[in-house]
């Protein structure tokens, strides 16, 4: 659909915004694209990026996405992208996997602690740079250890090789060529990015302004701020003297709402304004009905990042635990929320357990006034959903915990 720079500002009904944001968000109905690793290709196109994090016990954060929207999704279709270098691993918002067609938005920039690292480690970080080209990809362990003064987050003194690598890749000299676990193998940009990307020279403000563009684009219908860091890494919200070329955040949403890329939205219920593409205004003014059916999301899911927006639309509150002492945790410590048409009606607390091939449910949580029971679908669709969370886990069954025997006999479920 043609993009509509005509329009200044759109109103909508709460119903209407959370079904939007969750057809928009490819999940009505959970796991519906099909294709195999044609069907990843298609999610990337909708959300631009998908975030990375390597906590394995339900799923990686970028496998859950994906296995939320992706029929039948296998965690090797996301591999084989990545293998064929059809996407690439760059910071947006957090550590995230893009498509490499947009590298030249996304490539690493001189200076920072990236850069300091760099010259302050001087002779290490040139050998280092040597053997790889001469040898790559390679992994911190391939080489002997190395101190100096470098020193991690927390002020503790750090292997100068692995920090070297990190800095190489954070300025665009190197990138990762695979992962094995949490090992991170890297390699030159020449040989992980085609020609005709890595040539390409794009300004500092456009880039700004095509990462700000996907941050609107990941989620849907964000507003000019947010909590945590949905808007990190883009630079401060005013023109920086220190940053140069950088008119500042308000100035680039400003152009973005100008151009039609962006249109204001006065979602009811909801304070402040939002923001939608202008090539979604129609989809936003007409969503569609929902099916019944169930979404495990996880908590980088981009429908979660806006923990505000949660609460006053969707009138969930979801804090992730794990952050937290065990005595403080409302409920557990990787806990998903589970999405039921256009609600948030509950979590499960699921732990895959690859040696004995089975998933364990630790917890099940119903929001405040939700009886499976008595909602029409959603027994069936959660059934459905745990079928394919086992097949996603290649378990062979699921075990419940004591505690949860009532949801045992209720959601019987078989690989």
């Amino acid at each position: 659909m043609a993009r509509v720079a005509s329009v200044s500002r759109v109103r909508v009904t709460a119903e209407a915004a959370r079904r939007f944001l969750v057809a928009r968000q490819l999940l009505a109905p959970a796991r519906s694209l099909e294709g195999g690793p044609g069907a990843v290709l298609e999610v990337f196109r909708r959300l631009g990026s998908i975030q990375f994090d390597p906590i394995a016990v339900a799923g990686r954060t970028h496998d859950l996405v994906l296995h939320a929207r992706v029929a039948g999704y296998e965690t090797g279709w996301g591999e084989q992208l990545y293998e064929r270098r059809e996407s690439f691993e760059a910071v947006n918002k957090g550590l995230s996997f893009v498509p490499t067609s947009d590298y030249p938005w996304f490539r690493g920039t001189q200076g920072g602690r990236a850069g300091r690292v760099l010259a302050d480690n001087a002779d290490v970080a040139e050998k280092v740079l040597e053997r790889v080209r001469a040898d790559g990809p390679l992994s911190a362990l391939d080489f002997e250890r190395e101190h100096g003064a470098t020193v991690d987050w927390f002020g503790v003194r750090t292997n100068v090789v692995r920090a070297v690598l990190e800095a190489y890749a954070a300025t665009g000299v190197l990138g990762l060529a695979r992962r094995e676990g949490n090992r991170r193998y890297y390699d030159v940009l020449e040989r992980l990015v085609p020609s005709e990307a890595l040539e390409r020279e794009v300004p500092l403000r456009e880039r700004f302004r095509h990462k700000m563009l996907s941050r609107y684009r990941a989620h849907g219908l964000l507003g000019a701020s947010g909590g945590g860091d949905i808007f990190g890494g883009l630079g401060p919200a005013k023109p920086d003297p220190r940053v140069p070329d950088h008119p500042g955040r308000t100035a680039l949403r400003v152009e973005l709402v100008e151009s039609g890329e962006l249109v204001a939205v006065e979602v009811e219920g909801v304070r402040g304004t939002r923001f939608v593409l202008g090539d979604e205004v129609e989809l936003l003014a007409a969503p569609p009905e929902l099916p019944p059916s169930v979404a495990f999301l996880p908590p980088f899911d981009p429908l979660i990042w806006d923990r505000g927006l949660l609460g006053s639309l969707f009138h969930f509150d979801y804090v992730w635990d794990l952050f937290f002492p065990p005595a403080k945790r409302r409920f557990g410590w990787y806990v998903l929320p589970l999405l039921f048409r256009d609600r948030f009606v509950g979590r499960i607390e699921p732990r895959i357990d690859r040696d004995e091939q089975r998933v364990k449910i630790l917890g099940l949580w119903w929001e405040e006034g939700f009886a499976p029971r008595r909602v029409e679908g959603f027994v069936d669709a959660l059934r459905e959903a745990l079928r394919a969370y086992l097949r996603f886990a290649a378990a062979a069954r699921v075990e419940w915990a004591p505690h949860l025997r009532a949801e045992k006999r209720l959601f019987p479920t078989r690989s």
